[in-house]
């Protein structure tokens, strides 16, 4: 962003309401189809995300849209309870049930051991590159966010690991890819933000929606009408990391105590904490029902393996994804030749069907891989009979 940041306001003014909704297009794509587990599901949840983005009031006519009669709707769902049903409820429900006995042999953590092997930091740091790199490239699509950046790290440090059996049992390049791809992300995503006015994810629209409350629109004209706000944003960056260190590396013997706590106890806790939560944000007991029933959906969801990031990505970009094609349809008398016709527009509809593509070609590939090292392992056996 220091670098670039030059560049990024010429290319930010190229883009108009077109180029923006093809962008969020391919957003929602990679979200869906990148994340864990199947794409066919990623993309059904990105769909129901859509679906509840629309709830509530159209802006423009005025006409009701799947509120069924109820008042409090009007408003549209709350992106507080939506995340805290999925993310908390719904999760705690799925473990609740998980008793485990709680190992206290490594609970004692001292300052000598935090420091990392040889061997350690040997695998580590290939992992910390490309989870950097896998990061920041999913920062520049908007709606990815640090949680799919993750998982599409994870997913893709297992697949190039020699030992990908072993991933979920303390391998650090599990851990080292994920959290730089995570750290890398989070900051990267205040590009799009501020750049072109589309949030990165869940956490990037809710900062953008307090620039605009304080009469700061995020655009290509940020830079220059507010460069206290940019240049500070910057200077955060490094002192926020700085503090996580100083923070984070003393109180780790703190945090290995906490979970060494009863997940049966802290499950009333956390439930209590998460109504308060969505409470104290309008003082609406609805919102907390509204919860309660986004989190008994979402364990409904989990139980199926579907994963409920995708329902975030697509409730956070869906009302500017509709915005945005409604503008460009007026701008070109309905014509839905626009998005072709432009060149931008027509660069990320090309990189959605190749996305697309690619995972058709995936899906379809892996039942003849499948068919083929079964008949490798058949003609193996066979061949190793007459030998015995």
């Amino acid at each position: 962003m220091i670098f670039l940041a030059p560049v990024l306001v010429k290319v930010a003014l190229e883009f108009g309401p077109t180029e923006i909704c093809s962008l969020m297009l391919l957003g929602l794509l990679a979200g869906s189809t990148l994340a864990k587990g199947s794409p066919l599901k990623g993309i059904a949840m990105t769909l129901l995300g859509l679906f509840l983005g629309i709830v509530g009031t159209d802006v423009e006519t005025g006409s009701e849209r799947f509120t069924f009669g109820i008042p409090n709707l009007l408003d549209g769902i709350e992106l507080v309870g939506l995340a805290l049903g999925l993310f908390g409820i719904a999760e705690f429900m799925k473990s609740v049930n998980q008793y485990s006995e709680v190992n206290t042999r490594y609970s004692k953590v001292g300052l000598r051991d935090l420091r990392p092997s040889r061997d350690e930091l040997r695998r580590s740091i290939p992992a910390m590159l490309r989870g950097t790199v896998i990061g920041s490239l999913c920062s520049l699509i908007p709606g990815t966010g640090p949680t799919i950046a993750s998982f599409i790290s994870y997913a893709a440090e297992k697949k190039i690991s020699k030992t990908p059996e072993k991933f979920g049992t303390g391998m650090i390049e599990g851990v080292a890819c994920p959290e730089a791809s995570t750290h890398s992300s989070v900051q990267g995503d205040f590009i799009p933000t501020m750049s072109l006015g589309v949030p990165g994810d869940a956490v990037m629209a809710l900062i953008l929606g307090a620039l605009m409350i304080q009469g700061i629109v995020p655009g290509p004209q940020l830079i220059k009408e507010h460069p206290d706000i940019f240049w500070g944003l910057i200077a955060s960056f490094w002192i926020g990391n700085v503090m996580l260190v100083l923070l984070n590396v003393p109180l780790i013997g703190l945090w290995v105590k906490l979970l060494m706590i009863p997940y049966k106890y802290l499950y009333p806790s956390a439930l209590f904490f998460v109504a308060i939560g969505v409470y104290s944000t309008n003082n609406d007991m609805f919102q907390v029902g509204e919860t309660v029933v986004v989190g008994l959906i979402g364990y409904l969801l989990l139980l199926l393996d579907f994963h409920p990031a995708s329902i975030l990505l697509g409730f956070v970009l869906g009302p500017r994804l509709e915005e945005n094609f409604r503008r460009s349809l007026l701008v070109s008398r309905g014509d839905a030749m626009i998005f072709v016709e432009r060149p931008i527009s027509a660069f990320f509809l090309f990189l959605c069907v190749t996305l697309l593509a690619a995972q058709v070609y995936v899906r379809l590939r892996k039942p003849k891989a499948l068919a083929a090292h079964d008949n490798a392992e058949g003609n193996a056996v066979s061949t190793a009979r007459p030998a015995e």
